[in-house]
């Protein structure tokens, strides 16, 4: 294969050979989207249904769980369907499709939640000027900011990781096409052009992470220094769900990409991946929804309507 035109496909790595096996890892992914789904189509009807809740905080909630769906909705169905009929291809297109969504939902991801620790942190440091630094139109700026920069980014991405020859075989050693994995089919030093991007974009995200680290030793000081518990117990359960999705989506991040070569191996990559992909955008409602009464208020209310109109 000369070079990445000539491929019509991509073959993903399996989760199993055996039938049995293949059978489970459909249904054990049904089940985890299936929950994603519920989970994030919940948080997004109860913010835009209830008006108690159409705040900075919840208006980025709402968006970080639309990312959420995009996420896991890029990867896991067809994962999903090549295990139900036992193939493992992909076609190039389609390879292409779940490496710029992959890289663009991530990356808004974390820049929305880089921008949720500024919300966080305004709240609690600045509360005074709260309502002005905090409107509606600088929510709306921040969010098109994060969305925009991503898509972009991702964009430039994808043309340059499918501009490179590759000459390796079609094998993915994963079970989506993501950026590392395709420069490990290229056949000449033009894949390092791409991998100086991914050292700017990781650059991007250890200064991200600065911010979001620096925003909370200055909440947390400030916490400190309110004098009643009530208050303290307040402010503290505002940051802990963010600061809980954070360190999910850095830690399971940052394990996949810096993990030592001698641990590694296809089955330990596989949990690894899979960890990062597919568990966030799925535990991320629950997290958000199982310390916040106001959120636990409105899904109460929307259940309650849906029953109603049921019966």
């Amino acid at each position: 294969m000369a070079n990445g035109s000539s491929l019509n496909e991509f073959l993903l790595l399996a989760f199993a050979d055996t039938r049995e096996l293949q059978l489970l890892h459909y249904v054990l992914f049904l089940g985890i989207y299936l929950a994603a789904l519920l989970g994030n189509s919940l948080i997004i009807t109860a913010i835009a249904c209830d008006h108690h809740l159409h705040t900075p905080m919840y208006f980025f909630l709402l968006n970080l769980s639309l990312l959420d769906l995009g996420t896991i909705s890029t990867t896991v169905p067809k994962s999903m369907a090549n295990s139900l009929w036992d193939t493992r291809a992909i076609s190039y297109s389609g390879c292409a499709a779940q490496v710029f969504f992959f890289f663009f939902l991530c990356s808004a991801e974390f820049s929305l939640l880089t921008v949720m620790a500024y919300d966080r942190y305004v709240a609690i440091c600045r509360p005074l000027h709260y309502g002005t630094l905090m409107d509606r139109r600088s929510c709306v700026q921040m969010a098109a900011a994060a969305w925009a920069s991503s898509f972009l980014n991702a964009l430039l991405h994808t043309a340059n990781t499918f501009s490179i020859p590759l000459c390796q075989g079609n094998a993915v050693d994963q079970f989506f096409c993501e950026i590392p994995q395709i420069l490990k089919l290229s056949c000449s030093d033009s894949y390092l052009r791409e991998v100086g991007l991914l050292v700017v974009s990781l650059c991007l995200v250890f200064g991200c992470f600065i911010f979001i680290v620096l925003s909370y030793v200055q909440i947390f000081t400030a916490v400190l220094r309110i004098p009643s518990e009530q208050g303290r117990h307040k402010a503290f359960s505002m940051c802990l769900p963010h600061l809980a999705v954070v360190s999910l989506f850095v830690g399971t991040g940052t394990f996949a990409s810096l993990k030592p070569p001698s641990i590694s191996s296809p089955s330990l990559d596989l949990v690894v991946a899979v960890l990062y992909s597919v568990v966030p955008p799925a535990v991320n409602p629950l997290i958000y929804s199982m310390r916040n009464k106001e959120l636990k208020e409105a899904l109460k209310k929307l259940i309650q309507r849906v029953h109603g109109q049921h019966q």
